[in-house]
């Protein structure tokens, strides 16, 4: 059973900063990529960053909003993907989830039970 389960979410003031944690656990095939998503109240679920964590040797991606702000990153010997979060503003606020793609390239399979950021002004 594939588990990721995701933590360091909290209240933070505007300009402030965070570090959620993904520990993944029952991994039966290596994942090309793990990702951090989000979803604000009464908004579409968002992607936020990707690592590649297969052959990609820990590329990394981030949606234009996050850009320079925020930072994904992977300890393997931990099974653990972090998300550096700095200079958090009020339109960061939202569940955080990972997700994990289970070795598929068109789909993320595996998901964690949230983590939430709040960000006040």
């Amino acid at each position: 059973q594939v588990q990721l389960v995701e933590s360091g979410g909290g209240s933070v003031q505007a300009g402030g900063s965070l570090r959620l944690s993904c520990a993944a656990s029952g991994y039966r095939y290596s994942s090309n990529r793990m990702a951090w998503f989000r979803q604000a109240p009464g908004k579409e679920r968002e992607w936020v960053a990707t690592i590649f964590t297969g052959t990609g040797g820990g590329a990394t991606d981030y949606t234009d909003s996050v850009k320079g702000r925020f930072t994904i990153s992977q300890d393997n010997a931990k099974n653990t993907v972090y998300l550096q979060m700095n200079s958090l503003a009020p339109e960061d606020t939202a569940m955080y989830y990972c997700a994990a793609d289970g070795g598929s390239w068109s789909e993320y399979r595996y998901w964690g039970q949230g983590t939430q950021v709040t960000v006040s002004s």
